[in-house]
């Protein structure tokens, strides 16, 4: 299996596809990778040889992609100072609401989670009719 950047990409599937393993590049991103280091999209992955392995990384290095934890990393920042200046998109991430304006009356799961049922808790000591 190859590690590309510190990341095990599929052998099975075609280059073009499995650089999309790695956490910032998309299908766009790999294409022009694959361009620039001269390599056929439709060759699989476990066909590479090391110079051509070699290469991919270096194209990844040199195109200046943010990728992996360094993307990570920056993407939590920018949500924490989201969080820390109290504006709207920040407060709806602190309360795991929905950020774009959706509608939460109905809907919303994905974001809210399952629905939490609220029911009337029965009170043991309470009077009943019976005397």
């Amino acid at each position: 299996m190859a590690r590309i950047i510190g990341v095990e990409i599929p052998p099975n599937k075609r280059i073009d596809i499995a650089l999309r393993y790695i956490y910032g590049i998309g299908p766009v991103n790999a294409l022009e990778i694959l361009e620039r280091t001269n390599i056929d999209p439709s060759i699989r992955a476990k066909d590479l040889t090391e110079a051509q392995l070699s290469q991919i990384v270096r194209a990844i290095q040199d195109g200046k992609y943010v990728i992996e934890g360094d993307l990570r990393r920056e993407l939590g920042l920018n949500l924490r100072r989201l969080q820390a200046i109290k504006c709207y998109r920040g407060i709806r991430h602190l309360r795991s609401l929905p950020v774009r304006g959706q509608r939460t009356q109905t809907n919303a799961r994905t974001r809210k989670g399952p629905r939490k049922t609220v029911g009337v808790q029965r009170n043991p000591n309470a009077k009943t009719g019976i005397h």
